[in-house]
């Protein structure tokens, strides 16, 4: 047996390296975080409020009064609203929740592909937002939980953690598609397939039934069926559009020319083109593998923002496809034959998580000091 195969095998059954990039990942956001507070005097709370959060937080504290809120799942202000009375900040709560999170979220990928793939996905780039009042961590933690018992046969409690993931983000509805594929896929090997569809699939009557109270909640405070999509419109500009026209967008948006004094945002937007290539190849390889379920989790995610406006927030997005992180695990722990060739790859891996990790840090400065950060 080559030595270098079996030591790459060995690394991905090590949940002690899941804890120590657990651990550093959050490690290095607190180190750009009290740099901050150090040299600018910021309090903690203004720096971890940043963005998305103070939406979350008017609708944990006021309810939904503003019509851009109602983009905004009703998860996590429940469980912000939950801190309040225990007597937590909101920003606070956000924070641990975003520790929770990611750990029980990273538990879940190491369960589904390995260790190396659950480090890969706490070190990705935009990680700092599994770090703060968020909806990525708790989504994550959820939904791949929800998958992982799925996938183990367990359908009864991955119907009921998919209706968890379903209250804090729309991202619910394609977890909700890619778990219907789950079953068709696992079905479809039994001798009674109908029956045994349909023994998996009443489950995810739980998350339709989520979604669909969500949609009637909305119809009663608004009156319009459509007031999700209609405040996604409003607020940041989301809706149906022809994909070209969409790239067209992202790519003038990746103009520095097109926002003065604010050059980070074409680059942001530069990355999420980046993001979106990402997404592509991952649902070529998932297809490949013959992993149709999850190239339809993905697959359909890229779908959705190739005809929205403009590619926008894919770069969050991408810690939600977890077959990304199997992906990029295989590659880490491709070793060659060739002596040279391995010590290449070695050292190229090496560059890349090191790109990564100072990707991963400037991320966190963007957010931490109000920039556009996807």
């Amino acid at each position: 047996m080559n030595p270098a195969r079996s030591s790459a095998r060995s690394l991905d059954t090590q949940p002690r390296l899941v804890v120590q990039a657990w651990l550093g990942s959050r490690a290095l956001i607190a180190i750009v975080v009290v740099w901050q507070m150090v040299r600018h005097d910021v309090p903690f709370e203004t720096l971890a409020g940043r963005w998305d959060v103070s939406h979350y937080a008017d609708i944990a504290t006021r309810g939904y009064v503003n019509s851009l809120d109602v983009a905004f799942f009703p998860g996590l202000p429940a469980l912000l609203r939950a801190g309040v009375n225990l007597g937590l900040p909101i920003p606070i709560t956000g924070v641990l929740l975003g520790l929770v999170g990611s750990a029980l979220a990273a538990a879940a990928v190491y369960r589904l592909s390995g260790a190396v793939a659950a480090s890969l996905w706490l070190i990705a780039p935009t990680t700092v937002f599994t770090a703060f009042g968020y909806t990525e961590a708790v989504f994550c933690a959820a939904g791949f939980w929800a998958w992982e018992r799925a996938r183990a046969g367990q359908w009864a409690a991955a119907g009921a953690l998919a209706g968890i993931a379903c209250t804090f983000r729309v991202s619910g509805l394609f977890l909700l598609g890619a778990l219907g594929l789950l079953a068709i896929s696992q079905a479809w090997r039994q001798r009674d397939a109908v029956a045994d569809l349909l023994r998996r699939c009443v489950w995810l009557l739980i998350p339709v039934a989520v979604l669909a109270g969500y949609v009637i909640y909305l119809h009663e405070l608004t009156g319009s069926w459509t007031a999700w999509l209609d405040a996604q419109n409003q607020g940041w500009s989301r809706r149906l559009t022809n994909p070209m026209d969409a790239w067209r967008n992202t790519m003038a948006a990746a103009n520095p020319a097109s926002w003065p004094g604010r050059r980070e945002v074409s680059w942001v937007f530069r990355a999420e083109l980046v993001s979106m290539a990402v997404g592509l190849v991952t649902t070529f390889w998932c297809l490949a593998k013959r992993r149709v379920p999850e190239a339809g989790w993905v697959g359909v995610q890229v779908l959705a923002f190739a005809t929205s406006h403009w590619f926008m927030s894919v770069n969050r997005a991408v810690l939600l496809w977890f077959p990304t992180f199997a992906m990029l695990a295989a590659g880490v722990q491709w070793r060659p034959r060739s002596g040279p060739v391995v010590r290449g790859w070695r050292f190229l891996v090496g560059v890349a998580v090191a790109i990564d990790l100072a990707l991963m840090m400037v991320w966190a400065w963007l957010f931490i000091t109000g920039r556009w950060a996807s």
